[in-house]
């Protein structure tokens, strides 16, 4: 006897794991591949189903606006700026949105989506403002957050086949440690409120961040 398919909520049809297709979908994934720790990959590739399944909870994905090829290439490739072509001059969100930014417009992608993109990564760490702008942002900020923990009980149904297909492999700590390494390249990479300066603050103090706490103690454990 066979299982019956997931129930998914709210004109989210077939297979939960299911990736879009196309070339941006396959340039953003080898990007996040060469960049960032495999534990960090899987944080993205998670973010994009959370952000997926919020859209679906909040009777989003039929909105004009609601882009999935874009919404995977932000998720996707959010955490490029701790990767090895970041520069270290700047904030890691912003270098990752130029990375990522560099990569669609190589594909030939609209200016319109490329700037759609570039902002969804530069502000993915800043709570409140994600909400006020476009629903790629928005979505795009909703997905990752979820995997630290937030609103978990929306993926509650779906969350156990996303991490049984992208464990989770001690994320928080190397995650935490890419960012940090990134700020420590320059006084401009990590400025004054900004999360690599929280977490340079906090490891200092505390040998430990604030964000790793509650990720570890959070729905999702480490």
């Amino acid at each position: 006897m066979t299982n019956p398919p997931p129930t998914l909520p709210n004109g989210l049809h077939g297979d939960v794991l299911a990736l879009p297709s196309g070339p941006l979908v396959e340039a953003s994934l080898a990007a996040a591949r060469a960049a960032v720790h495999p534990s960090v990959l899987n944080h993205c590739i998670r973010g994009f189903y959370w952000a997926r399944l919020f859209a679906a909870h909040r009777g989003l994905l039929n909105d004009a606006d609601y882009d999935e090829e874009l919404l995977f290439a932000a998720n996707v490739m959010h955490d490029l700026g701790t990767g090895p072509d970041a520069p270290g001059r700047l904030r890691f969100e912003m270098e990752g949105a130029d990375l990522a930014a560099a990569v669609l417009t190589g594909l030939g992608a609209p200016a319109v989506d490329v700037d759609k993109v570039w902002e969804a990564i530069a502000l993915h760490t800043i709570p409140q403002i994600p909400e006020r702008m476009g629903l790629l942002t928005y979505l795009t900020y909703e997905g990752i957050w979820i995997d630290f923990g937030k609103n978990a009980d929306l993926v509650a149904e779906e969350q156990s086949q996303i991490h049984a297909a992208y464990p989770r492999l001690a994320m928080v700590r190397h995650l935490a440690d890419e960012v940090l390494a990134h700020g420590a390249r320059s006084e401009t990479a990590a400025p004054p409120c900004t999360m690599a300066y929280h977490l340079a603050q906090e490891r200092a103090a505390d040998g430990v961040s604030t964000m790793e706490r509650g990720v570890v103690n959070g729905p999702w454990g480490e």
